[in-house]
């Protein structure tokens, strides 16, 4: 009996661990990473704010997170995102500042389906 409960708490103990050690892109604060998501804007397609505002969404575990963009994801580029938003992979530092989460970027991938047409 003593085995089995040690067994038990043993696994539980592990599932714990392993679970705090399993980070997503928001724990990675003031760490340089990539995220993969849709590119769009808070404003035009998600009705959440008054301006045009570039947001990156990104799926983690069952719920979406949406990252407010800073950096090289500025309004010059919001023409590629603001009506139709696309497949990005991007890279940069995840910092959270008054209850929302910052994505400041470096550096922008559209995927091949979501490049814009050059003429």
């Amino acid at each position: 009996m003593k085995t089995m409960i040690t067994s038990i708490m043993s696994v539980a103990f592990a599932a714990i661990v392993m679970s705090a050690n399993s980070s997503t892109a928001a724990e990675e604060t003031g760490k340089e990473v990539t995220m993969a998501g849709t590119a769009t804007c808070a404003k035009c397609d998600l009705g959440t704010e008054k301006q045009c505002t570039n947001v990156l969404q990104v799926k983690e575990g069952d719920k979406t997170v949406t990252y407010y963009l800073a950096g090289k994801a500025d309004m010059a580029w919001h023409k590629n995102i603001c009506k139709a938003p696309k497949a990005v992979k991007m890279t940069g530092t995840v910092t959270e500042k008054d209850g929302k989460k910052t994505f400041d970027v470096t550096k922008i991938d559209m995927t091949e389906k979501a490049k814009p047409t050059e003429k």
